[in-house]
């Protein structure tokens, strides 16, 4: 069994914001592979099905953002599967806006809810991967309102591609492993002529 966990806030209100891309790829996965979400008594939404005979379990925390780790925990401890066979799909200010970086294992780098899912793993040693959503332009606009926020026109086009090109890089680590899905970002794509 594998498990993706995208990291988001629940709620209508946080819906469209930059700080949901980890619901926004799992909810793209599971629309791909036409399955559907369950309430689940692990404080998460779930759509569990199958890729080439391995089970898959989509996972969106229903804690909110900064308590990821208490519904990532619960799963993790009642499957018993090792810490290699999840994956953690989150935003990353740090990116730019649409680039996604795949890795292997790391630090929360200032993210809480990564900060959350390594505190109830006691563990930075897994699989995850990061969806650029870029910095505020105007230096006057708080990273809180910025993340919480949701993106408009040219900035909203590029986030989704960046989505896309995510979920794509987690069917891959299912279907393979880490090293598949990083091999296939890092690859320069071919100019069109």
């Amino acid at each position: 069994m594998k498990i993706i966990a995208g990291l988001g806030n629940p709620g209508s209100r946080y819906e469209a914001t930059r700080h949901n891309a980890g619901f926004h790829v799992v909810d793209t996965l599971a629309r791909e592979l036409g399955l559907s979400w369950k309430n689940s008594q692990f404080q998460a939404s779930v759509a569990q099905g199958n890729i080439e005979n391995e089970t898959i379990l989509l996972v969106k925390p229903l804690t909110f953002m900064n308590d990821s780790g208490v519904a990532i925990g619960k799963i993790i401890r009642y499957y018993k599967i090792p810490l290699q066979q999840i994956l953690i799909i989150f935003d990353d200010l740090d990116l730019p806006a649409g680039k996604v970086r795949v890795r292997e294992k790391g630090s929360a780098a200032g993210h809480h809810g990564m900060e959350s899912i390594i505190a109830h793993l006691s563990s930075q040693e897994f699989p995850r991967i990061k969806v650029g959503i870029g910095r505020p332009a105007n230096g006057k606009v708080e990273i809180i309102d910025f993340v919480l926020g949701a993106p408009k026109g040219d900035d909203s086009i590029i986030l989704q591609e960046g989505e896309s090109i995510a979920a794509q890089a987690a069917l891959l680590w299912a279907r393979t492993d880490i090293a598949a899905a990083m091999n296939a970002l890092s690859v320069p794509r071919k100019p069109d002529h």
